[in-house]
Parts: structure tokens; C-alpha cells; sequence
């Protein structure tokens, strides 16, 4: 057996320096002009589905039982769209996937009545998807119940994150829909099956008012969670109900809604799984000031901020870098070869809508950022950021905006809609339409012969060695092999609720027909629940393969 350790590749060159005029690069192509609807939520919920979801005003072109859709199934394979039944408005909502595959959006909007069909209020909405095997959508359905199942407490603008026991903790919120600031908040955590009757209420979420909407939330290999909101930010354990107060983000940058950067917990590698947070963009705005003294010509920030959360990082606190723009609210994607994708918003202003003493529009924000990045997070301090090579798409991508990284291992983009309806492209006055039109961005190596792992267990016990037989294109040395296993994250406001990505020890036979990996050694490495295996060799990376990590029990489990 030829051992490699998996970990991220040095040899970035592939994806990060200019191709010559015969290889494949990276690229941008349109996969529907008139998707029906605005994919301003999105998450995978299957190995050819992703659940988008919209807000009810009553106006979109896809229609379902006589009314417009604010739901919608995306057929990866066929690029079509399948509306789905919404009871309750899922407006600004956030989502995550349960330990036995259950995908549980919460949240959203208080009231809307699109003028035909009034949706029930979504702030403390609890939406089921279970898994479905139908590879097209037919037959897949939502269930909802607000009399019976329903959140303790109203949140509009939460986040979510699966934990160590494959359940979900719900973080923050406003109880009402608010112009700009949180006025209204829910400062408190609440779980999903619930652990107890009433929301833990959190110091630090007082503290980070009043730009505190969609907190960013990771949950971390020792089972505490990590929090950044406005621009503060604090460990969480969970068992012990206590708050650990980190080091401020530096600069006065503020990174969670309306002042949107984006964060992302960077890949974990065994045998220690350091976990490492990476915050990019948002804003110095001053929160003391009403909403109408900011204007939508306001720079954004280009600053990223990087902290290792052990004693020591913490202690040494952030590290500063810059993107190669100023973005406001950009989204942060992994790359299963350990990368993330910095693609998605705004040179700049603010999110939310119409608050702003000039906005553009409905929108806040201005001058899209129409060129992604990639960082490589293994690069040296001011080197780890480049855009050589990436392609510029003509769609902006600002509020309400999606991405997800697919099964396939390209990325889907959709939405747009800085409006306060659905407002159709070629509208008077408007510069930036509800946008219909979905992308995909696609690496190099989805137009080359890629690896292949043939086929996995259904189920992945933790701590265990798995070896699989897999094809290797003879082109390809294997000098580098990596292999992540990935929660994909539900993609809302800039931010990607639960993803991650854990590489695995791993090596590959001499014949390079069998791989063989070993797993993350409990749930608070890798939550239970589903999970994408790639593989990667020489930084080209196969198709997914969708498994189970754990028992696939309900949760609460811890196996």
C-alpha cells in the first residue's frame, strides 16, 4: 500500500494559475433563463436535488395548485424545476440536515398574503423534507403542521447548525420583521427535537445588537460551538449552558446581517482536527448611526479575518488578510480539495432593503462583485487569495443570493432580489431584477476524465477503515490524494448553515484500483447524519458519492 496523508495539496497551481489555451479552466454556464423562481435558500437534499426556497409574494411565474410557489425542487441531472407546496412563509429562513437524513428548515417570515393565497406566518415555522428516492422530485413533498410543530420562540433571521448528537441548535432571530437593525430580538438558542421547553437566552447575542441577524455558527471537534455576530464572537457549550468570549473581529469589521461578510469553518485533518475560522467582508459602519446616514455607495470591506481556536490561536488572536475586492455579502464555499470558493456580492452598501438613505432601487447594496476567488488556506499569509484564472459571469449576485457546492462537484448559483416583490427583469427603474437565471460554476476538471469511487457502504460507523475499489485515470500520477467527506450546508444570507469538510487518512493501492480511509472518530468531528464522500487526485476530483455517517438514527444519537 502506497500511504498519503489527506491532507490539502501545496500544488495549487491547476486551479489557481492561468491554464494553457488547450486545458480546461474554470467557467461559468447557464443552466435556466426562467427558473420560475428566485433560489434565495438553497441545500441539497439529495444525490440530483436541491431544495430552493423563495418568499410568498404571489408574483413568481411557477406555479402550484393555483397560486405562485415559494418552493422548488432543482433537477441537477436535467436542469428543471419542480414547484413544491409551502404552507408557511420560509422568507429569510435557515435550514440543516438531522442525523437520519431529515432536512428541517425553521424560521422566516411573520405575515404575507400574496393577493390570491395567503401563506401562514413562518417566524416560528418548522418545514420537514424527509429523504425522497425520487430522482426527479416526482412525488416529493414538504410537511408542515405550525398547531403542532412549530419553534418556542419567533425567529426571523436565524441560524442553525447540527451538532454532535445529529439534532439542530437554532440561534437568534428578530420576532418581528425589521427594516435593517434588530429591534426585536431573539437573543436565545432553542434545539430542534427540542432538549427543553423554553430558549436558552444568550448574553452574547445582547451584546453584538443590533447587527445581529443570521449569526454564524459552527459546531466544533470538542462539541462546543463557535459564534461570530456583529463583530464579536464566543465559544458556546452547549452541556454547560457557558459562554467563552473570544477576541473582537479586527478593525471595527462587523460581519453578520445587515452588515453581511461571511465566515466558514476551514477544513478539518486528522490527527487533530484544529478548527480554524475564516471571516471575509462585511463592513466598519458605524451601528450607532440610523440606517438612513448609510448609503448604498458605502465601501464593504475587503478584510479576512483568521483565527486557530485552540489556547494558543486564541490567545494570538486574528489574523488579517485581504480579498482582492471589497465584498458585502459574499458567500464562503468548500472546495473538497480543501479551498474555498469566495464568490457572490457586493463592492458596496449593506443587505436588507429600502433602509438606506439612497438605495439603488430597493437594494442597499451596489456594484456587484462579478469575479470569484479561491483561497488556499495551506498558502502563506498574503498569498492564499487569487483570482487568476476565474471567470466573470454578467448576472449580479447580491441579496438574496444562493450557492451550493453539488454531488457532481461544481457549484450552483441562483437568486437576486433586492426588491420588496418579485420584480421581473425589464421593470422600470430598476437595476437589479428578481433574477431567475441559475449557473452553475464548473472547476477544470469537470471537462476531463475525473476519478471515480465506484461504490461506498450505505452507512459509515465512526473510527472505522473502509476500503472501496476506485478507478484512477491513467493520466494522473497520485502524487497528492485527498479524501473529504462534506456536509454540503444550507445556503441563506451569505452564510452556509453546517457545512464542512473533514479529510480522512488515506492511501491508495499500488494497482490504484482500491482506496482505503479511515473515519472521523466520533460525531463532534463530523455530526452524524448525511455526508458527501469525494476523492481527490492531483486536484482533480471525482463525483460525489451521498452516504450516511452514523447509524442514521433520529436524533438525539451519538453513533
Amino acid at each position: 500500500m502506497l500511504s498519503l496523508l489527506a491532507v490539502v495539496s501545496l500544488a495549487t497551481a491547476a486551479l489557481c494559475a492561468p491554464s494553457a489555451a488547450a486545458a480546461p479552466g474554470w467557467e461559468f454556464v447557464l443552466q435556466h433563463e426562467l427558473s420560475g423562481i428566485v433560489g434565495l435558500e438553497a441545500i441539497v437534499v439529495s444525490d440530483s436535488l436541491v431544495l430552493f426556497f423563495d418568499r410568498a409574494t404571489g408574483d413568481q411565474p411557477l406555479q402550484i395548485n393555483g397560486h405562485s410557489a415559494w418552493g422548488a425542487l432543482w433537477d441537477l441531472n436535467n436542469s428543471t424545476v419542480r414547484a413544491l407546496d409551502v404552507l408557511t412563509d420560509s422568507f429569510c429562513a435557515s435550514g440543516a440536515l438531522l442525523s437520519n437524513g431529515t432536512m428541517v428548515s425553521m424560521g422566516g417570515t411573520p405575515a404575507s398574503d400574496d393577493g390570491n393565497h395567503a401563506a401562514e406566518p413562518g417566524n416560528q415555522a418548522i418545514r420537514i423534507f424527509e429523504p425522497c428516492t425520487s430522482a426527479s422530485g416526482v412525488g416529493c413533498t414538504l410537511f408542515e403542521n405550525p398547531t403542532t410543530l412549530h419553534l418556542l420562540e419567533e425567529r426571523w433571521y436565524p441560524s442553525s447548525v447540527r451538532i454532535f448528537d445529529g439534532s439542530l441548535m437554532i440561534v437568534g432571530g428578530s420576532h418581528v420583521l425589521t427594516p435593517f437593525y434588530n429591534v426585536d430580538p431573539a437573543n436565545s438558542f432553542e434545539f430542534f427535537p427540542r432538549k427543553e421547553q423554553t430558549p436558552r437566552p444568550s448574553a452574547f447575542l445582547e451584546r453584538a445588537l443590533p447587527a445581529n441577524l443570521f449569526p454564524r455558527a459552527f459546531a466544533l471537534p470538542d462539541g462546543t460551538v463557535f459564534i461570530v455576530a456583529n463583530n464579536q464572537s464566543i465559544i458556546y457549550d452547549i452541556e454547560k449552558n457557558t459562554e467563552t468570549r473570544l477576541p473582537d473581529i479586527p478593525n471595527g469589521v462587523r460581519v453578520t446581517n445587515p452588515i453581511d461578510g461571511s465566515a466558514i469553518l476551514l477544513p478539518l485533518s486528522p490527527p487533530d482536527f484544529t478548527p480554524e475560522v475564516l471571516v471575509c467582508g462585511g463592513s466598519t459602519a458605524d451601528t450607532s448611526l440610523p440606517s438612513t446616514s448609510l448609503s448604498s455607495q458605502q465601501p464593504a470591506s475587503s478584510q479576512c479575518s483568521r483565527i486557530t481556536l485552540t489556547p494558543e490561536g486564541i490567545k494570538a488572536g486574528w489574523q488579517v488578510e485581504h480579498m482582492l475586492e471589497a465584498r458585502m455579502m459574499p458567500e464562503l464555499v468548500h472546495i473538497p480539495n480543501g479551498q474555498v470558493l469566495i464568490t457572490n456580492g457586493a463592492g458596496t452598501g449593506f443587505a436588507a432593503l429600502a433602509a438606506v438613505a439612497d438605495p439603488v432601487g430597493a437594494s442597499n447594496a451596489d456594484h456587484p462583485v462579478l469575479t470569484p476567488s479561491l483561497y488556499t488556506p495551506t498558502a502563506p499569509l498574503g498569498k492564499r487569495i487569487s483570482n487568476a484564472g476565474m471567470p466573470t459571469t454578467d448576472i449580479p449576485r447580491m441579496y438574496h443570493s444562493s450557492v451550493t457546492l453539488t454531488p457532481q462537484g461544481n457549484f450552483l448559483i441562483a437568486g437576486n432580489n433586492p426588491n420588496m416583490n418579485f420584480t421581473p427583469a425589464g421593470t422600470p427603474g430598476i437595476k437589479f431584477p428578481s433574477e431567475l437565471r441559475v449557473e452553475t460554476l464548473n472547476p477544470p476538471f469537470m471537462s476531463r476524465t475525473r476519478p471515480s469511487i465506484h461504490t461506498l457502504p450505505e452507512k459509515l460507523g465512526f473510527g472505522q477503515k473502509f476500503t472501496v475499489p476506485i478507478t484512477i485515470p491513467s493520466d494522473l500520477e497520485a502524487t497528492t490524494i485527498q479524501v473529504s467527506l462534506m456536509d454540503l450546508g444550507f445556503s441563506s444570507h451569505a452564510f452556509h448553515s453546517s457545512a464542512r469538510l473533514v479529510f480522512m487518512d488515506a492511501s491508495v493501492s499500488k494497482d490504484g484500483k482500491s482506496l482505503t480511509f479511515t473515519t472521523p472518530p466520533n460525531g463532534k468531528v463530523f455530526p452524524p447524519g448525511p455526508a458527501i464522500v469525494f476523492l481527490t487526485i492531483d486536484d482533480v476530483t471525482s463525483p460525489g458519492v451521498r452516504i450516511m455517517m452514523g447509524s442514521g438514527n433520529p436524533p438525539p444519537t451519538l453513533e
